[in-house]
């Protein structure tokens, strides 16, 4: 299938994908920047020193390894900012600023995520906020599975119950906030190999989305 879609078309600026590990939201980003001629903005995950060590000590390395997350994010998206002030381009990124607490909620106990909050917080303030959210929602064994896949050696031991409490808090966080959120089921996603399932996104961006949750799913 042919995709019609046109940039001049959208009415976001600042466009977010999010979802659990392995959920896919690298390769849609990807995708949907290409399509609307987009700048692309990919969280650089493997830089972080202590990601390897929490997967195999979370409670020793949880703290450092959030701390580390979150400053580099906000290194990133701060350009974000200053770049949005100069041009009016569609930006599209794989992550939101507010993963960092969603994780940390699951990663921390709860002394140490009280003090991270407080942090999260002070430089939030400070970030733009996406226009809209893309949500991809698939169940546990397909995470699994597209994390086999794509063969991190540290991720390949990551517990079913891991992905389940992050599916929770993240899903949590969705019905708790009014963000404009187109939330996909994604358990047949397979974007690289099926374009109309690419066409639906774009179509959904095009929608007249009011505020709140609004729940699509691929063939």
């Amino acid at each position: 299938m042919a995709l019609s879609f046109s940039a001049f078309s959208m009415q976001y600026n600042y466009i977010t994908i999010e979802g659990n590990i392995g959920a896919g939201k690298t390769t849609l980003a990807r995708m949907l920047s290409q399509e609307l001629n987009a700048r692309l903005i990919l969280e650089e995950f493997d830089e972080n020193p202590f990601l390897a060590n929490f997967y195999e000590n979370p409670e020793k390395y949880a703290f450092p390894l959030e701390l580390f997350f979150m400053a580099e994010r906000y290194k990133q998206l701060k350009d974000l900012l200053q770049m949005q002030g100069l041009f009016k381009e569609i930006v599209v990124s794989d992550y939101m600023f507010t993963k960092c607490l969603l994780f940390a909620q699951v990663n921390l106990p709860p002394e140490e995520f009280k003090l991270y909050q407080k942090l999260f917080d002070i430089i939030q303030q400070q970030l733009l906020q996406p226009d809209i959210l893309i949500y991809l929602h698939a169940p546990v064994s397909k995470l699994q599975e597209n994390i086999k896949k794509r063969n991190r050696e540290y991720e390949q031991l990551i517990p079913d119950q891991y992905l389940s409490n992050i599916q929770e808090t993240y899903t949590s966080y969705i019905r708790q906030n009014n963000q404009k959120t187109i939330f996909i089921d994604a358990s047949n996603a397979d974007f690289e190999n099926n374009k109309n399932q690419l066409a639906i996104v774009l179509t959904a961006l095009e929608s007249d989305i009011a505020e709140g949750q609004h729940y699509y799913t691929l063939p």
